[in-house]
């Protein structure tokens, strides 16, 4: 009997050490190494040229992440959160063209007429340019369907040697697609802007918020007050 338990203990024991050096090689395969991809992630983080206060609540977020069981729903939203903020271009920025010769080459080439509009817009880069730095107010192009509205965004875009992104709001009812949505919901994504500007690899683009007045809203939110 006795000696039965004990070849019964070492069997255990040794099933034990068998099952789990296979699934060490199973996490290792699929790129699970929980204690490797933390480290891969604080080497990203080290590359950014942040503020200390975005640093701080890197490592804040980081420290949640690490006490997350990995079976859990919260660690992947934890962990997309991480990597979404990885993934943004904090310190990246295209270096602004101000010739203004060359933006009403670049206007008459892609538009036809709208010489009033077009005036307008060489006016306001004009005043960007004597500012001496490019954060300004908003643009708001109106008027009927077709008349070159989402067209002159892009232009402008090129005129400056910017990034384009284009968010299309026609239909959208709920204020979470643009703002993003709460991290406390299961399957939590950010909003459009935020991809937006993930997509074009800058922190400048020129962004067209195109179709603002198809905007509905219901008694889920309402999309415009974001």
């Amino acid at each position: 009997d006795i000696n039965q338990k004990v070849k019964s203990e070492i069997d255990q024991q040794q099933r034990e050490y068998y099952l789990n050096n296979q699934l060490k090689t199973i996490q290792e395969e699929l790129g699970m190494d929980e204690m490797e991809e933390f480290s891969k992630l604080r080497a990203k983080a080290d590359k950014k040229q942040w503020s200390a206060e975005i640093r701080e609540i890197f490592d804040k977020e980081m420290a949640k992440l690490e006490r997350y069981n990995p079976s859990s729903p919260e660690y992947s939203i934890q962990y997309n959160y991480i990597q979404f903020m990885l993934d943004l271009p904090w310190d990246e920025k295209s270096k602004d063209n101000t010739d203004l010769k060359r933006a009403q080459k670049i206007l008459d080439e892609d538009h036809y007429g709208l010489d009033s509009v077009k005036e307008r817009i060489i006016e306001y880069l004009a005043v960007l340019k004597l500012k001496g730095n490019m954060k300004s107010p908003i643009l708001c192009l109106y008027g009927p369907p077709g008349v070159g509205k989402t067209s002159l965004g892009k232009s402008i875009a090129r005129a400056l040697d910017r990034k384009y992104i284009r968010i299309a709001l026609g239909g959208v009812h709920d204020e979470s697609e643009i703002r993003g949505h709460r991290k406390t919901y299961v399957g939590a994504l950010p909003g459009r802007i935020l991809n937006g500007i993930c997509r074009a690899g800058t922190a400048n683009p020129v962004i067209v918020l195109d179709e603002v007045d198809k905007i509905s809203g219901d008694f889920k939110g309402d999309p415009s007050s974001a």
